[in-house]
């Protein structure tokens, strides 16, 4: 039988139905989903009426008090201008609220504060006085990254998401070489997480990296001139948000307004502007490089308080530096002439094109209608430098288009906020050569039992491509206050997207080379051909439903509950409606090998009936603030629940194209490489050819090649979160700062894996009796096809942590801003490398272990500081320090082992105390000009100290009982992180 030797809670399905179902009754018949409107609440007098009213815009709300509270919904970021009438007196106050807050504004404390109630000549005053309303009553784990953060912090990427990391708990990590960026938070992957802008989820559907356009992209995923400001949620988020298990970021774009105004930027930065990395140090120069980034956005009125636009255009063009070296085991000098003659330094373009619109229309004073549409543009080079010469080149296409239709309503008790949405993005890798790669080799001198360390790739790129998502959906958010003490929210989303999904590797025939015994004859050579029968290509039209209630009910003017629960359910037919072939069916039914094993092979053959969609997914979140005084300036909070996220089609997929190519791998023996059994023949020179291998493979048919089977009973990935923390208000040197301190604990369960299904003869899967580690089952095939690969639910994760952050808001009075955001992570999985590198497959193991360990892609501490100054004279000085230990690093211990065949996963933080550290300083001048335009000039220094952060560490602790080696834990190669130091110089104008 399978095993599953794990234990996971699952709540009583009739019990969350029903709870379901009164809480929807309850509501009303509308329903709700993401939104980025704020909320202004509080106490008022009576009899009053409160207006507010945008002032960039025009946007009025009005309410009448009921029973001496207000609550008004709907309202976007922004200034707005607050108006009391009671008794036939009017007054007035201003405020700024932020991104999906809900703030509490009590108007019947004290006096207010005299505003101005012009028109458009008065507004910048209406701006300076201004307060932001800080949401200190959430049981949310969040953190709001402000416009003026955005604007002023030092960056190089122009990637919004890059300020995520000043939020306790939160990383935003870049590869080694820059190709890539994503944003992840504990001991997640970055898969798990998504993105709502404007309301709206961003998900990537196929492919890892958490929202579309991010998997092995340098590029961004949104106009960062488009972006108002957004919050950064690491737990305990309410229910309307679904597909996500990790952190939530919900933004907001910026709309037109009543003054047409627009800005230009262009940056650029060179290898002349930046330090010189160790390897270029040592090769005496440095590798050509240029980045420029330029865009322009403008806005304004069509109808001046009714019709609004916004346009933004972001483009990138890179040209960036790609070293081919040797791997640091093997001295240059030791390989021939043709190998090291290609260790050169090269370059790869990278070009990105961004566009984003936004139309608004005040259709009433109740009524606002917004159209969006986002294209995104990009192709670059991957797969050049390190050990993958010019030749192995592969280009990136991958585009994207989003459109969305939104109608916020607001009425005097109520909110409805409705979308209609559209996307397409496609991931398009494929090799820029089309010809047979050659991988050239020698025995690695760490360790002498590896005999195919790789020094140089040639020929066609091996990553060959064609996966993305194409679809429509409607949600509709409703939101009711006219039941006093109770916020209720209640939501419903459907979306119906078509998946595909294909992909070739190899995708031309790949030979191997000894260099030390020839350069002409290969030891081995892998091809593919297609499968009689197969399209190659999966689609799958998948549907998606999501319901949710949630209801935030003020107990008193101290106590308030957040109570939600929500659903979600997607149909993937490519999983269930999947029918095994039955000549594989039969073969793996009669295969001896695994009649006696760990697992039973019939949980994973599908007959198109036998597999179902999970439908258990009920996540129940329960959250509450306490304010000690009433006063909002000491919060207790806390809360826990669970959050679903999905299943990637790429792993849902894979065991049909998996069987779409049969794969061979022919052996040559030489006096190194020997070889054995059925693949083990005597070279022959044909095989070098197309032709040859074409009649290698008509002459020796196979069935197939890997099959891969996915388990009968997938279910979905989630976690479960439990917080604890106080916030604080406090008054400073006539300054408010405020505080955070939480512990948090999140499990993430149910995350899918792929494992060996291969067995020796007797059902073992080690060689050796009583072996823990090596000698697997690789060569024991599936009679007539190739390897058995399984895959399942059992990734389970672990977090423990220490959130602490404090925030002084830049304002124009005191002219400076500071934020501190500290993180201790006590981090554990038992699938190693997987928060580091999105890791699905265990090969070292038959079944993953239920034992967790370290985890490999979280240190135990990181610390992020940012200030904002105003120097005067149109000068603003900012900067942001980033300091993190080390990182765990992967490793296997065979030195505590009793021999080789008991080695283990040991995970090891190498020497020093500190793993990472950069320190960014920007500065910028503007000058007016008297009229409405004003010019500035910006200079940024990234890793101003040039510290470097290496990368390569020693692994071997040596063998059973040897001594460990000092080399252990220490450096062993020049690898650095990206960025050195490097000056980047940005022009830009404003009007």
């Amino acid at each position: 039988m399978k095993q599953r030797n794990r234990t996971t809670f699952r709540p009583n399905r009739k019990l969350l139905s029903c709870a379901l179902a009164s809480c929807l009754a309850m509501a009303a018949p509308h329903v709700m989903a993401q939104s980025t409107s704020a909320t202004l609440r509080g106490a008022v007098t009576a009899d009053s009426t409160v207006t507010v009213t945008n002032v960039d815009t025009g946007l009025t709300r009005t309410t009448k008090a009921t029973n001496g509270n207000y609550n008004i919904g709907g309202l976007p970021p922004g200034t707005y201008r607050i108006e009391v009438t009671s008794g036939g007196q009017t007054s007035s106050r201003a405020v700024t609220l932020a991104v999906g807050q809900t703030a509490t504004l009590n108007l019947q404390d004290a006096p207010p504060v005299s505003a101005p109630a012009g028109d458009a000549t008065t507004l910048d005053t209406v701006r300076v006085t201004a307060a932001m309303l800080v949401e200190t009553k959430t049981s949310e784990v969040a953190t709001y990254v402000s416009q003026k953060q955005i604007d002023s912090l030092p960056q190089n990427s122009r990637n919004f998401l890059a300020f995520a990391d000043t939020v306790p708990g939160m990383q935003f990590i870049s590869s080694p070489n820059g190709d890539e960026s994503q944003l992840r938070s504990g001991a997640q992957t970055s898969s798990q997480i998504n993105v709502f802008i404007d309301g709206v989820g961003q998900k990537n559907y196929v492919t890892p990296g958490g929202i579309t356009g991010q998997d092995d992209s340098r590029g961004n995923p949104f106009p960062q001139s488009a972006i108002g400001e957004y919050k950064v949620i690491t737990s305990n988020y309410k229910a309307e948000y679904d597909q996500i298990s990790s952190a939530a970021v919900t933004a907001v774009t910026k709309s037109g307004t009543n003054d047409f105004n627009g800005s230009f930027f262009w940056d650029r930065t060179s290898d002349d502007w930046r330090k010189a990395t160790p390897r270029e140090e040592a090769a005496g120069g440095k590798t050509p490089e240029t980045t420029e980034q330029y865009g322009v956005s403008f806005g304004g009125p069509i109808i001046k308080d009714k019709l609004h636009f916004f346009v933004s255009y972001e483009a990138k063009d890179f040209v960036i530096p790609a070293d081919i070296i040797p791997p640091n085991q093997v001295d240059p000098a030791t390989l021939p002439a043709a190998i090291t003659s290609q260790y050169v330094s090269a370059t790869r373009p990278f070009n990105q094109d961004l566009y984003f619109g936004k139309l608004s229309w005040q259709a009433s004073d109740a009524h606002l209608i917004e159209l969006t549409l986002r294209q995104r543009d990009e192709v670059g080079v991957l797969d050049v430098g390190n050990q993958d010469s010019l030749s192995r080149a592969t280009q990136l296409v991958n585009d994207e288009t989003r459109y969305d239709l939104r109608s916020v309503y607001s009425a005097e008790n109520w909110m409805n906020d409705a979308h209609i949405t559209y996307e397409e993005s496609a991931y398009n890798p494929q090799p820029l050569t089309k010809a047979p790669s050659n991988a050239y080799t020698v025995v690695n001198p760490s360790d002498p039992g590896n005999l195919s360390l790789i020094v140089l790739n040639t020929g066609g790129g091996g990553n060959f491509q064609d996966k993305g998502q194409e679809g429509w959906g409607i949600q509709n958010d409703f939101t009711f206050y006219g039941w006093e003490s109770h916020t209720i929210k209640a939501g419903v989303k459907y979306k119906d997207v078509k998946l595909k999904a294909f992909q070739q590797f190899p995708p031309y025939p790949r030979y191997w080379y000894d260099v030390n015994e020839s350069l002409t004859q290969p030891y081995r050579v892998q091809y593919t051909t297609s499968a009689a029968g197969r399209d190659p290509f999966v689609e799958s039209n998948n549907r998606q439903f999501g319901i949710y209630v949630q209801d935030d009910w003020e107990v008193n003017d101290k106590l308030t509950l957040n109570l939600g629960i929500r659903w979600d359910y997607e149909q993937t037919p490519s999983y269930t409606d999947y029918v095994v072939n039955p000549d594989i069916a039969t073969a793996l039914r009669n295969w001896t090998n695994i009649q006696n094993t760990d697992f039973d092979v019939e949980d994973y053959i599908s007959n198109g009936s036998n597999r179902d969609d999970d439908k258990n997914n009920f996540a129940p979140r329960f959250g509450f603030s306490y304010d000690l005084a009433g006063d909002q300036r000491h919060v207790i909070f806390g809360g826990a629940g669970r959050a679903y996220d999905r299943n990637l089609f790429d792993y849902m997929a894979s065991e049909f194209y998996a069987g779409a190519f049969t794969t061979y791998e022919l052996n040559f023996p030489t006096p190194v490489h020997g070889c054995g059994g059925t693949s083990c023949i005597p070279f022959d020179p044909a095989l070098l050819t197309p032709d040859g291998l074409a009649a290698y493979a008509a002459a020796n048919p196979r069935l197939g090649g890997e099959v891969r089977l996915l388990s009968n009973d997938l279910e979905t990935p989630y976690s479960d979160q439990f917080s604890l923390g106080m916030r604080n208000a406090v008054t400073l040197w006539g300054q408010e700062w405020n505080t955070s301190v939480t512990l948090a604990h999140i499990r993430g369960h149910d995350g899918i894996y792929f494992r060996l299904g291969n067995r020796y003869a007797d059902g073992r899967y080690y060689n050796v009796p009583g072996a823990t580690w090596g000698g697997q089952p690789w060569g024991q095939t599936i009679p007539g096809y190739g390897s058995l690969v399984l895959g399942d639910n059992g990734v389970e994760s672990r977090l423990n942590s220490l959130l602490l952050s404090i925030d002084k808001p830049f304002t124009d009075e005191s002219g400076w801003g500071f934020t501190l955001a500290y993180t201790y992570s006590d981090a554990e999985e038992n699938l190693i490398n997987y928060a580091q590198e999105n890791a699905s497959f265990v090969g070292d193991y038959p079944v993953i272990p239920d034992k967790l360990i370290t985890s490999t892609g979280v240190p135990k501490h990181r610390l992020v500081l940012t200030g904002i100054v105003d120097l005067g004279w149109d000068v603003t000085l900012s900067s942001k320090l980033n300091i993190a230990s080390q990182r765990p690093r992967y490793a296997i211990n065979c030195n505590d082992a009793p021999d080789f065949n008991n080695c283990f996963f040991d995970p090891f933080e190498p020497e020093g105390t500190l793993g990472y550290k950069q320190f960014d300083v920007a500065l910028e001048k503007r000058w007016n000009t008297g009229t409405d335009i004003s010019f500035k000039v910006r200079a940024d220094l990234i890793n101003a100290f040039n510290w470097r952060n290496w990368n390569q560490y020693s692994d071997w602790r040596g063998g059973p009982g040897e001594a460990v080696p000092e080399s252990f834990g220490r450096r062993s190669g020049n690898e650095i992180l990206w960025p050195t130091r490097t000056f980047k110089l940005s022009f830009g104008l404003d009007w």
